[in-house]
């Protein structure tokens, strides 16, 4: 529900007012707000994001103009938008690779609510990419290399990362955009033994941190499981909210939850403990949201994290 490309290099700077994050009870929320996830959480399902729709949203949200115009020049400058007009009246396109990113964001989510739905997502498979590019490229082999850990693999050794999922193609199609495809083979194996150890659930446990992973998922249930029954009191009461509760609310459950989900491999439930603890967060970020949507006093569908809602939407 966050920032795209899962970069929040530049938000130390990027930081608005202070609320209590209690998911559209309050206009103050508590923890710090991204300026740049706000900004990516607008864009329209064409990749357009407008500074008339971005500039009042940023302002409730305690966001000054200069640190949303910083972050829209950022997003220029790193190739994600194209920027058309100018101050509020400007549109920013995304580009090729902006296109990417914001779609690689919600193909997570899609995967992640799919296999909770279905409770299982392995073909038994584990799928190898290695990679030798040379010294020579070595800022194309550390953006090739950070780009498979984003797509959730795991390093076996040197140059060589494994994940559970089909991500030939999109390893490929980043190999390509760096210029390394000749350095990178792909393999897969229904046969995967390290240090003597078979077991695809052992296995799963030695190259993820799924114990970390897990406490930080329960902490983030903890905080916030008591959220939809407040919902719900609220709808029972015919209490509506004000877009100045609703959006600070919506952006600190999403921050929250997107600390966990950036870090998650999505492994399928098959390599997991049970119960797995990011299926519960997830089922109450969905549903925390759905209640929230609900009693908003505006009637039209929010653009902040629109596209979000199109997932859950398909999910049922």
């Amino acid at each position: 529900m966050a920032d795209p490309t899962g970069d929040n290099r530049d938000n130390r700077g990027d930081r608005g007012d202070r609320s209590d994050g209690v998911a559209g009870t309050t206009t103050r929320p508590d923890v710090d707000i991204p300026t740049r996830v706000l900004v990516l959480g607008m864009a329209h399902h064409d990749g357009t994001i407008l500074a008339s729709e971005v500039f009042p949203m940023a302002e409730s949200c305690g966001q000054t103009p200069d640190q949303l115009r910083s972050c829209l020049r950022r997003l220029v400058g790193e190739g994600l938008f194209e920027r058309t007009g100018e101050g509020r009246d400007a549109v920013y396109r995304a580009t090729d690779a902006g296109m990417v990113a914001l779609g690689s964001t919600l193909e997570r989510a899609r995967l992640a609510y799919a296999q909770d739905a279905a409770g299982k997502g392995w073909d038994r498979r584990w799928r190898l990419v290695a990679f030798a590019i040379p010294e020579a490229r070595r800022s194309a082999r550390d953006a090739f290399r950070d780009r498979l850990l984003l797509l959730g693999g795991a390093a076996i050794q040197n140059g060589v990362y494994v994940s559970p999922h089909r991500w030939e193609h999109d390893a490929q199609l980043e190999a390509d955009r760096l210029g390394v495809r000749g350095h990178v083979t792909t393999a897969s194996t229904d046969d995967l033994e390290l240090g003597g150890e078979r077991d695809p659930r052992v296995l799963a446990a030695r190259l993820w941190p799924l114990d970390e992973l897990a406490a930080r998922y329960r902490a983030f249930c903890d905080v916030y499981e008591g959220i939809p029954e407040a919902l719900e009191e609220m709808r029972r009461r015919r209490r509506k909210l004000s877009e100045a509760e609703f959006i600070p609310g919506s952006l600190v459950i999403g921050i929250k939850f997107r600390e966990c989900f950036d870090d998650d491999p999505l492994l399928p439930p098959e390599l997991l403990p049970r119960p797995w603890p990011g299926r519960r967060a997830r089922e109450l970020l969905a549903r925390s949201r759905r209640l929230g949507i609900l009693l908003r006093e505006e009637h039209d569908k929010p653009q902040l994290f629109g596209a979000f809602d199109d997932v859950l939407d398909t999910i049922g």
